[in-house]
């Protein structure tokens, strides 16, 4: 199966040229779609350097900053590939983890997989708070979807392509994470959950999400659970 890598870039001069290396090394037939969200620190020299590199590469930008959510369906849009794969450009994810995360899926059990961060993977010790706020965010969707997820927040999201077809994302940033959830629940899609390591960063170090997405992910939540 040929898989879909997404990408979506917001001032990450300093990552994108390692991480789109690491997913160019993992023995996979895909191809790699960066969506640059206006960034202003220089990534735009990056990614042309990225282009003429390597062949199997779309890359796309907007014109103005409008998060995550709306930079995955500008990626979506464009995708190809029998599974997508939603890969950060930070190095937080190691892509060396996609044979997991497709295992459930290339064997029939699953049409979407979520590799928690809280499954027993090795991760860097950090940021309390910010745990404790996503593993509340992941409570209160659960209780919303019935499902039992342990990471309901994590980057690495991979599913069938054809899913896209069920659902309408709206969410245009960090709120695609419960959107998504939320959605693929109402649709009964077969959802499975494997350990992945996890190379956090702190806000020093370029971190984004803060205590103020939390809040739109609780109001993203009961919005399409409830009332779309």
């Amino acid at each position: 199966m040929k898989v879909s890598v997404v990408i979506p870039v917001y001032n990450e001069a300093g990552t994108i040229e390692e991480i789109v290396s690491r997913v160019q090394a993992v023995a996979l037939e895909k191809e790699v779609i960066i969506v640059d969200d206006a960034s202003t620190d220089g990534t735009s020299g990056h990614l042309e350097k990225i282009r003429q590199k390597y062949d199997n590469v779309k890359i796309f930008y907007h014109d103005s900053n409008r998060g995550k959510g709306a930079a995955l369906r500008t990626g979506f849009k464009s995708a190809t590939g029998d599974i997508i794969i939603i890969q950060d450009a930070d190095l937080e994810y190691d892509p060396k983890e996609y044979p997991i995360l497709l295992e459930p899926i290339l064997d029939g059990r699953a049409d979407v997989v979520y590799g928690s961060r809280f499954l027993g993977g090795p991760h860097r010790v950090l940021l309390f708070w910010h745990y404790v706020g996503n593993k509340l965010l992941t409570l209160m969707s659960n209780a919303l979807t019935n499902l039992n997820l342990t990471d309901m927040e994590t980057c690495y999201k991979v599913f069938r392509r054809k899913i896209l077809q069920d659902i309408t994302l709206k969410s245009d940033r960090f709120g695609f994470e419960p959107e998504f959830t939320v959605k693929i629940a109402k649709n009964g899609f077969r959802v499975y959950e494997v350990p992945i390591s996890y190379s956090g960063r702190g806000y020093s170090e370029g971190k984004k999400i803060t205590w103020k997405d939390g809040v739109t992910a609780i109001y993203t939540m009961l919005r399409f659970r409830f009332f779309e």
